[in-house]
């Protein structure tokens, strides 16, 4: 694996973000590795990191193509001492630091998709799984898993994907070092979290928008048999997509969003 695990151990571990690094040549999936430790009691900033998931989870159930040797696979554990209702924001911020990541290497190029899906050129290059336990009202601990395509050729796609996801070696027509955007990674986060638990939830809202470019522009929300339509008008101050639609005022919590083609 050209990821270096012990170097990443090493340059971490002053850092929350990183300061356990668990690395499995293969799991099920990250996140679910990352459960099991947050109830061992693992510290927050816990990375379990792997060069293969054979059971790779995306949102809404969806599987998450995860060969081995080719990508990044891995999910953090947070504690953060918050109200269970203010943790919404964590996966724009995890959008947003992804999204810088991706702009150092395609720069211009990278978009967000409600709520956290990156895109370059309008294809999927990263997807975001955040999954939270509670105690009473606040925070236990949540697991962020990350799935950022890093050496994936087109044809390791399987067919159905091929136009619609992509790569930083396919946009950059360079095989790139795991460790180099790992790294890149791990500070990216680190950075939002601060952010997030410095009171600066506006500001990840304003850098979330500022990538989706989105505000104004007329979507179709689909969740399961539930569609939703109007006009963006913004985030609300969990997260939230609002919509300005033919019956007034609406508050997307979850879904696919597609913009409307005039």
């Amino acid at each position: 694996m050209d990821v270096n695990v012990e170097e990443l151990r090493r340059y971490f571990l002053s850092k929350t973000i990183g300061r356990r690094v668990e690395f499995r040549e293969e799991t099920g999936s990250t996140n679910t590795e990352a459960l099991r430790l947050a109830l061992e009691g693992t510290p927050e900033g816990t990375v379990v990191l792997a060069d293969a998931q054979s059971e790779g989870r995306g949102r809404l159930d969806r599987a998450w193509e995860s060969p081995p040797s080719k990508n990044l696979y891995l999910s953090v554990v947070l504690r953060p001492d918050i109200p269970a209702a203010s943790s919404s924001l964590i996966p724009l911020m995890t959008g947003v630091a992804v999204a810088d990541v991706v702009s150092q290497y395609c720069p211009g190029r990278v978009s967000l998709k409600w709520p956290n899906d990156v895109l370059v050129g309008g294809r999927k290059i990263c997807g975001v799984l955040t999954e939270m336990r509670t105690r009473g009202d606040r925070v236990h601990f949540l697991i962020v898993g990350i799935g950022l395509n890093v050496n994936m050729g087109r044809l390791d796609f399987p067919r159905e994907l091929r136009e619609t996801a992509t790569s930083l070696k396919i946009e950059t027509a360079c095989e790139l070092d795991r460790s180099d955007v790992a790294v890149r990674l791990f500070e990216a986060l680190e950075r939002g979290y601060r952010i997030f638990l410095g009171g600066g939830q506006e500001a990840i809202r304003q850098n979330w928008l500022r990538y989706a470019d989105i505000v104004g522009k007329r979507v179709e929300v689909v969740f399961k048999e539930t569609i939703q339509r109007g006009a963006v008008t913004g985030l609300d101050e969990n997260g939230a997509l609002l919509l300005e639609g033919e019956s007034g005022p609406q508050r997307v919590l979850a879904g696919d969003v597609y913009i409307e083609r005039l």
